[in-house]
């Protein structure tokens, strides 16, 4: 074990206010991680049924730099998460993400939190042209996922059936409740899918941080990521696969999805 040097109070006080700092002066969007990389598109579990889904992310060539002293490093690490749902009525969704995880190449294997949702939307939608919804997270974060204990998404969901062609928005808003509404991140999510049949389609998706509502981040600094994604459904299980490129510095280059859902009952 490497020794560590010794640290008169002054220079920890120093070397305190330093992260401080480096946190509040940083890109908000640098200190967001991801565990859950999907568009939703208002469909739920059916009324008194339990579903499963499973999240694995794997970043083959992403940043190599933390997010935040400490964070998970996103190159050449594999991030998921448990997802359970509970379908309560045809219009709401219970949900919980237990465990989020990851295996990365400076913390090794790490739990990361959980997270509570709330899912409201107009039933059936797959029934519908046109169709809505709001999502609600609320996130209890360990030190090395977010340096904020709590944070929380609203996931608005607007969206188009128009057969064969999907084409779904989720301009999403994070917020860490610090601050009040300056602490509202823009990090939109949009897909647009051609069903080639009941069970098989193809997609394209686009998922950004743009930082702050009160100051939107310069073009260098947002992040963006492309994604060619692939959707199977079968009677055993769910499948979504794709890869996404990174468009700016601050985006990881390339990261790859894997997601498998099925119902419990």
């Amino acid at each position: 074990m490497r020794a560590q040097a010794k640290c008169f109070p002054i220079t920890r006080c120093v070397r305190g206010w330093c992260i401080a700092v480096a946190l509040l002066a940083a890109p908000v969007a640098s200190l967001a991680q991801t565990d859950e990389i999907q568009v939703y598109d208002a469909n739920i579990a059916e009324k008194g049924r339990f579903n499963l889904m499973i999240h694995n992310n794997f970043t083959p060539v992403g940043l190599k730099e933390p997010a935040f002293p400490g964070a998970v490093e996103s190159n050449h690490a594999l991030v998921g998460v448990a997802e359970w749902a509970y379908g309560v009525t045809d219009w709401f969704e219970q949900g919980l993400y237990l465990p989020l995880y990851s295996f990365s190449h400076n913390d090794g294997a790490t739990y990361n939190g959980f997270k509570l949702r709330w899912l409201f939307v107009k039933p059936h939608a797959d029934e519908h042209n046109f169709f809505y919804g709001v999502n609600f997270e609320f996130s209890i974060n360990q030190k090395q996922w977010d340096p904020r204990h709590y944070t929380s998404e609203v996931r608005p969901i607007i969206g188009w059936h128009l057969r064969p062609v999907d084409i779904i928005i989720n301009p999403i808003m994070d917020t860490s409740y610090t601050g009040g509404f300056k602490s509202l991140e823009f990090v939109p999510a949009v897909r647009v899918a051609y069903n080639f049949s009941p069970k098989w389609a193809g997609a394209i998706e686009e998922y950004a941080d743009y930082g702050p509502l009160r100051q939107i981040y310069s073009a260098h600094d947002q992040s963006h990521q492309v994604w060619a994604v692939v959707n199977h459904d079968s009677k055993y299980v769910n499948i979504e696969t794709g890869i996404g490129f990174g468009l700016t510095s601050s985006s990881d280059r390339v990261t790859l999805k894997l997601m498998l859902s099925r119902d419990l009952n």
